[in-house]
């Protein structure tokens, strides 16, 4: 049983009231001490010697740049349908490709419910180009992979449009599930929906996977009639993480 506080009493009062006072004195006193004493002059300012050389380096004693395989803006710079996760051995066309792997900003929009808002969107948030790849496995097994690139200036359009995505998976209409996150991405996830049946239909399995690397947003879709796992989403997402 909590017993109720003790009210402060009188003696206790009148020795708080006497530290604070000697507090506030013992600072006056020291703003008087030191307002009388003579001012200290500073040292004098002293520079041994610059930190960078009085002189450009020889070009024999620059660094080396950084290979293009180590340098991440170097390898998105290029043709980003190289960094395209290639398609698996035996994969065959999955029938709605986008041709030459580059998908037109129109059309890429025109994915959304509201086409005309989401390039409006989109061209605010600094987009800037988009590379499709995807293939077929198996009898019904469908991939498809986006990498969706914005300005290098901006890395937050990348950012706000993984995040974007992800946010309304947990939606009963969507994945419905808070997904898993992706190993080596430190803000992407994966998601398994649940099946779609319907009489006369073969069942519809569906699994996505978004994340953002630098100036890159990357999202997977995976369609199948039969059961996909865990694995099979999150090993395509983590090999496409590595080409970035």
């Amino acid at each position: 049983m909590n017993r109720p506080a003790r009210r402060l009493g009188r003696t206790a009062l009148v020795v708080a009231a006497a530290a604070v006072i000697g507090l506030v004195g013992g600072t006056a006193v020291g703003y008087g001490v030191q307002a009388d004493r003579e001012p200290t002059p500073l040292p004098a300012l002293s520079q041994a010697g610059l930190a960078y050389p009085a002189k450009p380096l020889a070009d024999d004693k620059r660094p080396a740049p950084l290979p293009a395989a180590e340098d991440r803006q170097a390898k998105t710079d290029g043709d980003l349908r190289k960094l395209l996760l290639p398609k698996p051995a035996g994969a065959k066309d999955s029938g709605f490709s986008y041709g030459d792997g580059w998908v037109s900003l129109a059309r890429y929009t025109d994915l959304y419910d509201s086409p005309m808002w989401a390039l409006e969107d989109q061209l605010e948030n600094g987009i800037r180009r988009v590379a499709s790849t995807s293939w077929k496995s198996g009898a019904y097994r469908t991939t498809e992979i986006r990498l969706v690139q914005f300005r290098p200036s901006d890395v937050r359009g990348a950012y706000e449009h993984a995040i974007g995505q992800m946010d309304y998976m947990p939606e009963d209409e969507h994945a419905g599930n808070e997904g898993d996150p992706i190993k080596g991405s430190t803000n992407g996830r994966y998601y398994l929906y649940p099946v779609e049946r319907e009489p006369g239909y073969l069942d519809l399995y569906e699994a996505r996977a978004y994340f953002q690397r630098g100036d890159v947003m990357v999202e997977i879709f995976m369609y199948d009639t039969k059961k996909i796992s865990k694995k099979d989403i999150s090993s395509v997402a983590e090999q496409q993480l590595g080409r970035l």
